[in-house]
């Protein structure tokens, strides 16, 4: 029988994290991988895909960040992956050519810099109906998972073929049987919630959703007016509705595409949530934990460590455009998500104290 162990223990004595070192994945590299795949004999053009791995990430968890999985995946034109699903969240990215996905019920076709995300336990296939390579990054909570002993992927041959959306009682929770299952104690302000709620809790309906980038970037462009003097990231969420308060693309990640205008230098701040980014255009540099690291149009890069004092900023030769994917959502939801916005002002625990400001409606006049 395997027995627990006792370890000494002081909660008021502060952890000791490991700050995980910034790393940049080059465009090039990303180049050379992307023909790499390409150049595989495959059974299944699932197969054309590796996952992008930090040198301290553990062997079960495999993210670039400790919960932030990201897969680079390729397709020859006329390919198309069988459908596969798994209880992680993701959030897909185009990064060259284009193509046809088809998640759950929905279908939509892609081109480059084209985002959108695929809820838990939802078929994905994708086609390639160009006549160019197609490439993606797909981000993915399934290191966490993994860590957990929960990451889960259909297997048809030992587990059948489950419902894509398994029908919910919409009655009610009990009512029908007149169950008292949700109420305060009386005289207390404590709550009780019976077993037959605890197993069939209202049912949130959860979809794909899709952000094409020339619409987004029409949006996103009119953000080079606030001037030097903005004290903020001049960005916009993809935001997924399905995630309220949290801000989320997935329940787990936000998805961001930011401007950065030529020249424009971010103040210094850090955050419990791990930030990585994709630079699509233009050239910059970040300070993370007191280093320089430069970045360009192309490369990959984990930019912001949990709690590491980082900023960014653009170099003169044109505007940069990037995504960045944050486990932000997470942290909201287990109240974990501490936050400085500015290394002057203490941090705040966001989603239960109070935020931030910036100086917006000043910028603009």
């Amino acid at each position: 029988m395997t027995e627990a162990k006792f370890l000494a223990a002081n909660p008021a004595i502060p952890t000791q994290n490991e700050i995980w070192e910034p790393v940049v994945i080059s465009g090039e590299t990303i180049e050379r991988e992307s023909e790499r795949l390409l150049s595989l004999d495959v059974a299944d053009p699932i197969e054309r895909q590796i996952r992008i791995v930090h040198p301290m990430a553990c062997s079960r968890g495999q993210g670039l960040a400790p919960g932030i999985e990201v897969r680079l995946s390729a397709l020859k034109p006329g390919e198309r992956t069988k459908p596969y699903r798994h209880n992680a969240t993701e959030v897909g990215f185009c990064i060259g050519g284009g193509g046809h996905a088809k998640t759950g019920p929905a279908e939509f076709d892609f081109t480059q810099y084209d985002v959108w995300n695929t809820p838990s336990w939802t078929s994905i296939s994708y086609e390639n109906t160009t006549k160019k390579p197609q490439l993606r990054l797909t981000y993915s909570n399934a290191p966490l998972l993994r860590l957990l002993n929960v990451h889960l992927v259909e297997d048809k041959k030992t587990t059948g073929i489950v419902p894509e959306a398994p029908a919910h009682d919409k009655a009610g929770h009990g009512d029908s049987m007149k169950i008292k299952d949700l109420f305060q104690i009386p005289g207390d302000d404590a709550w009780l919630m019976s077993y037959e709620r605890l197993i069939n809790p209202p049912a949130v309906e959860s979809n794909p959703n899709f952000w094409e980038w020339q619409k987004v970037k029409q949006e996103l462009d009119k953000l080079t007016a606030l001037g030097a003097k903005y004290r903020g990231r001049r960005l916009y969420l993809l935001y997924n509705q399905l995630t309220g308060r949290t801000n989320g693309t997935t329940p787990s990640f936000f998805a961001t595409m930011t401007v950065r205008p030529p020249n424009i230098i971010d103040r210094p701040h850090r955050h419990a949530s791990a930030a990585i980014n994709y630079y699509f255009s233009g050239a910059g540099y970040s300070r993370v934990a007191g280093k320089h690291y430069e970045w360009k149009a192309g490369d990959l890069m984990l930019s912001a460590p949990g709690w590491a004092i980082h900023n960014h900023a653009s170099h003169d030769q044109g505007p940069v455009y990037e995504l960045t994917i944050q486990d932000q959502p997470f942290h909201i939801w287990q109240e974990s998500l501490l936050w400085q916005e500015s290394l002057a002002e203490p941090p705040a625990l966001l989603g239960a104290q109070p935020g931030f400001k910036t100086n917006r409606e000043e910028a603009l006049v």
